[in-house]
């Protein structure tokens, strides 16, 4: 995805310091840090033509920011970064102030965190569709929508998922041949 310079610029400084805290806290797998950019950022920036400028956005299960960081920054996006990790909120009010994005850290576990319902929840890597609904689903506007970055077992995780819970859903094409982002809205238990 095409960013702006200034956009290209604070993602260079996130990946930065991203790169310097990773070699205390293990906030993106070291083999992985090779690929920093096409396997983390540039995967997360695939949701900025899903998030509106400006929206509010609750992202779980936040890590090293992403994707909530990247749509911090990449579409002007207020989020509320949800991490239980001590050490990777650390990192996340760091990361958050030096590229000037809008971010709210909470340091929290999300099955026990309280805030207010938003119009888009976000998560990447982070747990099985029906675990990610039970979650998302009190943060959640009625007229809001999740998008959530799965894998190869997505259609796995739809079938048990379709045993709880009702919803629309939209299945978008993500940049690995395995993955796809899910566009979850209308979700009710059943």
């Amino acid at each position: 995805m095409d960013v702006s310079r200034e956009t290209q610029e604070r993602l260079e400084v996130f990946a930065a310091l991203l790169t310097k805290w990773n070699e205390k806290i293990n906030l993106v797998s070291p083999k992985d840090m090779a690929h920093l950019w096409p396997r983390h950022i540039e995967d997360s920036l695939e949701l900025v033509p899903l998030v509106p400028p400006g929206s509010v956005v609750t992202d779980l299960g936040s890590g090293g920011g992403f994707p909530g960081l990247i749509l911090a920054i990449a579409a002007d996006a207020h989020v509320t970064l949800v991490e239980s990790d001590q050490r990777k909120c650390a990192f996340l009010r760091e990361a958050a102030r030096v590229t000037g994005c809008r971010a709210t850290i909470v340091p929290s576990r999300i099955e026990s965190v309280s805030l207010p319902p938003t119009p888009i929840v976000t998560a990447r890597a982070l747990a099985d569709l029906p675990l990610l609904l039970e979650w998302a689903a009190p943060l959640l506007r009625p007229d809001g929508y999740a998008l959530f970055m799965k894998g190869r077992q997505a259609e796995d995780e739809l079938t048990r998922a379709a045993r709880d819970w009702h919803m629309t859903l939209s299945r978008l094409p993500g940049r690995s041949p395995d993955g796809v982002i899910l566009r979850v809205s209308n979700l009710t238990r059943v």
